[in-house]
């Protein structure tokens, strides 16, 4: 029997070897002095996927990103919970489901079902850290709400900042636009920028974090510091150096996806297939969006210089992570809000103190984890009712055993994810079909297995363990019942 039923996955997990410390791992960081409150710097991408040299990818250029996972925790399977940005950000920053938080569009604000709820960042405001915010942390669109709150949620926050960069307005007058028909946060356009790093919204973003970082040293508070970065999110825009640091040669065009969708069901994928782009025009997207993560990481890269030069490393709970994904014409999709790997699988890193140096957990973890495991490295007690679990047993030993599956799911499907298999099913209660794919054999899932006899029993156990969690669809998920705003919060 090769499917693991919820009852006996412990026991499954307990002799496979697929954790442990990347070579030259030095043991877990110092842990923390008894009564010591530690700071925590979550860093969030935007539309990243695991497109990074640590995630073995020899064609990106991501050192400081790389160096932090040499500190902490890498999570190789990490999966966010609905791979589009409101849905998505609002689960992990509250701790729930997106069908407990109601939200599964850009537009819903998770308080207009949950006006009681205690966010990640407002537990650590209640229990007297400085919360700050700088960027796209909540929902903010792209590029049109860049500078503004967006679907903020102010009681979360001590203070808050929206830096507006030059790319803004460049890149209205100078892109190179493959679809000019679509609306402008989905367009699959890019621009290399005239610009310095520091003109960027990111670049912004990184200076008014180490200055957070010296005034936060200064005073000696305890800090939860959330920076969040747009790139690489469309449009892929970065300075024209990191363009030149990647030769548009290098980047192979995406292969047919005939195979991979055989036997898929439609609604699985958005149509046309490449939406219509010539092979090099994917060809110059695809090194736009690896300029776009390089330009990002050495943002990334000022923040822990400075968190490292002020004295703070030792003290401080760093999270670096993305919102979800993006696929980069793996089966024909140049999109997120999929279920394939290349959208709801994301790059998790933690490190500090107590955390395993060099580790990597290869268990298949969730993005809502992050809540209750952050509150746990902090000693602060968490809200009832959280859906996640705390990571901090992989923390310490990226190898221990780890009885959970991770779940995600869009507007039209659900799915599972073990430490094999690969499970999704779409339309109503699944007549739309589903799919099956097996990971230890199949990493790219081009094959899917759903109709293979053989696979039958793996099908039903693995569709009884996704329902357990998610509920069969019997049509959209349910709306938020009324608007939410809060005061002067929208322009």
């Amino acid at each position: 029997m090769d499917w693991i039923k919820p009852a006996g996955l412990a026991l499954a997990l307990s002799g496979a070897a697929l954790g442990g410390d990347a070579p030259g791992a030095s043991g877990a960081g110092p842990d923390p002095e008894e009564g010591e409150r530690l700071n925590v710097l979550l860093i969030i991408a935007d539309d990243l996927n695991t497109r990074l040299g640590v995630y073995a990818d020899p064609l990106a250029r991501s050192p400081h990103i790389d160096a932090l996972a040499a500190r902490g925790v890498r999570f190789d399977r990490a999966y966010c919970q609905f791979p589009l940005c409101n849905p998505s950000r609002t689960s992990f920053l509250t701790g729930l489901r997106p069908d407990r938080t109601r939200v599964h569009d850009q537009e819903t604000h998770f308080r207009t079902a949950l006006p009681e709820a205690v966010t990640l960042p407002q537990l650590f405001r209640r229990h007297d850290y400085q919360v700050r915010r700088i960027g796209k942390v909540f929902h903010q669109g792209v590029p049109g709400e860049i500078g503004y709150s967006g679907l903020d949620d102010p009681v979360s926050w001590n203070a808050t900042m929206n830096p507006r960069g030059r790319e803004v307005d460049t890149v209205e007058e100078g892109a190179v636009d493959f679809t000019p028909q679509v609306t402008a946060g989905r367009a699959l356009r890019y621009l290399a920028d005239e610009g310095a790093d520091e003109e960027q919204t990111d670049g912004w973003i990184a200076t008014m974090a180490v200055r957070q970082l010296e005034e936060m040293q200064t005073a000696g508070r305890s800090f939860f510091l959330a920076v969040g970065f747009f790139r690489p999110h469309l449009p892929f825009v970065a300075p024209k150096r990191h363009f030149d640091a990647h030769p548009l040669a290098a980047f192979p065009i995406p292969p047919d996806p005939a195979e991979s969708l055989r036997g898929v069901p439609p609604t699985a994928y958005i149509r046309p297939l490449f939406w219509g782009l010539e092979p090099g025009a994917q060809r110059e997207l695809i090194r736009a969006y690896y300029a776009a993560v390089t330009f990002m990481d050495a943002q990334v890269g000022r923040v822990l210089e400075a968190l490292e030069r002020l004295g703070l490393a030792d003290r401080t709970i760093v999270v670096f992570m993305s919102d979800h994904g993006f696929l980069l014409g793996e089966h024909g999709q140049w999109a997120k809000r999929l279920l394939y790997e290349g959208s709801a699988r994301v790059p998790l890193i933690v490190a500090g103190p107590g955390v395993r140096r060099g580790g990597v957990a290869l268990r298949p973890v969730e993005l809502l984890d992050l809540y209750p495991t952050l509150a746990e490295l902090a000693r602060l007690p968490p809200p009832p009712g959280l859906d996640g679990r705390s990571l901090v047993p992989l923390l310490r030993d990226p190898a221990a055993a780890w009885p959970y599956p991770a779940f995600s799911q869009n507007i039209h499907g659900i799915g599972v994810f073990t430490e094999r298999w690969a499970y999704r099913e779409w339309g109503p209660g699944g007549a739309d079909g589903s799919e099956l794919y097996d990971r230890h054999a199949d990493m790219r899932e081009l094959q899917n297995l759903a109709d293979d006899p053989a696979r039958a029993e793996t099908l039903t156990g693995l569709r009884e363990l996704l329902h357990a969690t998610l509920p069969p669809r019997t049509g959209p998920p349910p709306a938020a019942p009324t608007p939410w705003k809060a005061p002067g919060l929208y322009r």
